[in-house]
């Protein structure tokens, strides 16, 4: 059997927005399942993770999938533990209170291919700036769908690795596009969704465009923020079949702002204005269809009798799923129904 590349993908340690690190290891006569997967290591003094004196940190997979742009390739998606064994502190994935996958999540992630020579997204001149804003939402043609080769390759790489895309739209800036993924468990829909963004930058470099993951890149301009909204259930909120139940899980939300603002990505006081399709910062509200709530509540949830999901509109594109999906299951156990 043909030598298999696994490669190793973690998060490193930066604050406040950690990035992604990978690595490949050879592994002969590998069967392609987790469980065969070994742990490994890496220089922790070199990611923020550990000092140049004791910088051995450990990699242990969590996640395997095809990795569609090798040959016998595979993408491991790893947590960091420190040299003892013990989680890191850098990794929010062991936050997640979720052993039974009750809890589902769809993450809609949003995201601006960028153009490192103008240092500004697809479709923007070198100088000046498009037309407003308006025409680019699920757009199609020349005029206003910037970067569409590279999003098409970057969805037909995400279905060969077996990851549940579940659709893919331009967004409402030039050069702003956004891919959604769900899985019933919080820790597979974090998995699913930092494999998607590391093959969106892997494919990016062969286009010498970079992934602009920051929340307002285009600063206090006229121009909407990128967010990765957490659609979210579990069981009582699938089916509880009574408004009253929703309220209570909703006001949960409200003594515990501060606590969900921390983990919701670096920068938020920029997008979360009040304008762009976004609550204030400073408030917290919910509504059924409101895209100005902190938390949206879909008529699809009303429609099936108060069964269904709730949708926080609060994370921004560079937040760690993980840390996102371990607060908001926190907070709706915490509620009293």
């Amino acid at each position: 059997m043909a030598a298999a590349k696994l490669e190793y993908i973690w998060l490193d340690g930066y604050k406040p927005t950690q990035s992604l690190r990978s690595k490949t290891k050879i592994e002969k006569d590998f069967s392609g399942k987790l469980e065969d997967c070994p742990l490994w290591s890496f220089d922790g003094s070199s990611t923020e993770q550990a000092p140049g004196g004791s910088s051995d940190c450990i990699l242990k997979p969590v996640f395997i999938a095809i990795d569609p742009q090798r040959k016998d390739g595979y993408l491991v998606m790893c947590e960091v533990l420190d040299s003892t064994g013990a989680p890191h502190e850098s990794n929010g994935r062991a936050l997640i209170q979720d052993d039974d996958n009750d809890f589902w999540f769809g993450f809609e992630q949003e995201y601006f291919l960028w153009d490192p020579e103008t240092n500004k997204p697809l479709g923007f001149p070198a100088s000046g700036y498009p037309a407003p804003q308006g025409p680019y939402y699920c757009s199609v043609g020349a005029k206003n769908a910037y970067g569409r080769d590279i999003v098409e390759e970057h969805l037909d790489a995400c279905l060969e690795a077996g990851l549940n895309v579940e659709g893919i739209n331009a967004e409402v800036a030039a050069g702003q596009w956004e891919f959604q993924i769900f899985a019933k468990g919080a820790k597979e829909a974090g998995d699913q969704i930092w494999v998607a963004r590391y093959l969106l930058e892997r494919i990016g470099e062969s286009y010498d465009v970079a992934i602009n993951w920051h929340c307002k890149p285009l600063g206090q301009l006229d121009w909407n923020g990128s967010g990765m909204h957490a659609n979210f259930s579990n069981t009582t909120l699938r089916t509880a079949g009574k408004k009253e139940i929703y309220d209570v899980i909703l006001e949960a939300f409200r003594p515990v702002v501060a606590e969900h603002i921390a983990v919701y990505g670096a920068d938020n006081d920029q997008r979360l204005t009040g304008k762009h399709e976004t609550a204030s910062i400073h408030d917290y509200s919910y509504g059924v269809s409101d895209r100005g709530a902190s938390i949206r509540i879909p008529l699809y949830t009303v429609q099936k009798g108060w069964n269904g999901y709730l949708e926080d509109r609060r994370p921004n594109s560079a937040a760690d799923p993980y840390k996102v999906a371990a607060v908001i299951i926190k907070t709706v156990k915490s509620a009293k129904v």
